[in-house]
């Protein structure tokens, strides 16, 4: 039941956040005030400096569910799991990442654009797809593919911002990926700055839910 578990987590949380930090320090302080600020959701992506160590450094941290993100071969998808990523995400599709996921209970997060990507993700046993590029597909995006394929849990990730956050929530996104509007006027210096954008973020989110204007 791990990989069920994990998704129903990053529904509940709902939003993620995609970070991409310049090094372990900076980018421990970025995360470390990206969960004060109130998202739990962590994928930690593969462009980011000594990401391995960074997952694992997180991934004992109970109020986090942290991923990897950014995972463009099998050979380091293996290494994100062995270092304790919960889920694992992707601008691609790619079947064979889909199957070691699958044999470790693992959720894959790969990112597609057309409805035969989207089928053929889910073919391989996919339970979330990420929608990408987000801000060039738009959030009627989901609504349209949800028609023919109403089962399908798609989840944004680039082109989301407080103003139309409210948009993607409404089309049926299964989540929502944040990531450099997170880290916004930080410059090493000022992690206090992330906390207050995660938490803009979040007080977005709690109006969208409740059907008020941002």
């Amino acid at each position: 039941m791990k990989k069920f578990d994990v998704l129903n987590e990053i529904r509940e949380n709902y939003l993620i956040a995609v970070v991409r930090g310049k090094g372990f320090e900076d980018t421990v302080k970025m995360i470390e005030n990206i969960i004060e600020g109130g998202i739990k959701n962590i994928e930690i992506t593969y462009t980011t400096p000594k990401a391995s160590a960074l997952i694992e450094h997180f991934a004992t941290n109970s109020e986090a569910c942290v991923g990897a993100g950014t995972v463009m071969s099998r050979e380091t998808a293996d290494e994100a799991i062995r270092r304790g990523a919960q889920y694992l995400v992707s601008p691609h599709f790619d079947k064979d990442i889909a199957a070691l996921c699958n044999q470790n209970q693992i959720p894959y997060l790969p990112g597609c654009a057309t409805a035969t990507e989207i089928v053929e993700a889910m073919k391989s046993g996919v339970d979330v797809i990420k929608i990408f590029p987000g801000g060039v597909l738009g959030a009627s995006f989901i609504k349209d593919i949800k028609g023919p394929i109403p089962h399908a849990n798609l989840m944004p990730s680039g082109g989301v911002n407080k103003e139309n956050m409210a948009d993607w929530i409404d089309n049926g996104a299964f989540a929502i990926g944040i990531g450099s509007a997170l880290a916004k006027g930080y410059d090493g210096s000022n992690p206090e700055v992330v906390k207050e954008n995660t938490e803009a973020f979040v007080a977005a989110y709690q109006k969208a839910v409740k059907g008020e204007q941002p």
